[in-house]
């Protein structure tokens, strides 16, 4: 499909979209629409940091931080529980990631966060 900046398709074992993962592109730091089905959800936003990359969500007050290599994020609820653990690993001919997740109900919406990294990190190699 014909889109600026990322769009990013989530299907199931059907072949159905289950959530999509859209860039807008005219913003200063990146920043990515989720879309469960067809409705929307939320935002994923990257803040400026100088050291550890730091993303909030605007839908439930998560936010998601890195490590100095961005290589290793936390997902952290509002109270600062744990929601996923995700990591980069290495050695691959592409982008693998591993997502360690509490709550299985969560599995998407990791997902969508994951996707929305790796996009931005992309963006941003590009330039």
């Amino acid at each position: 499909k014909l889109s600026f900046g990322h769009r990013l398709e989530i299907l199931d074992a059907a072949g159905r979209s289950v959530g999509t993962v859209k860039e807008e592109v005219f913003t200063f730091l990146p920043r990515f629409r989720m879309y469960r089905g067809g409705d929307y959800i939320g935002e994923i936003q990257k803040k400026f940091t100088f050291f550890k990359p730091v993303f909030t969500l605007s839908c439930n007050g998560w936010q998601v931080e890195g490590d100095i290599l961005e290589w290793d994020y936390d997902v952290r609820d509002s109270g600062g529980g744990l929601i996923a653990h995700l990591s980069k690993e290495l050695l691959h001919l592409t982008d693998t990631y591993v997502l360690d997740i509490a709550d299985p109900q969560h599995a998407l919406l990791v997902l969508m966060i994951a996707l929305s990294i790796d996009a931005a990190k992309c963006s941003s190699n590009s330039e």
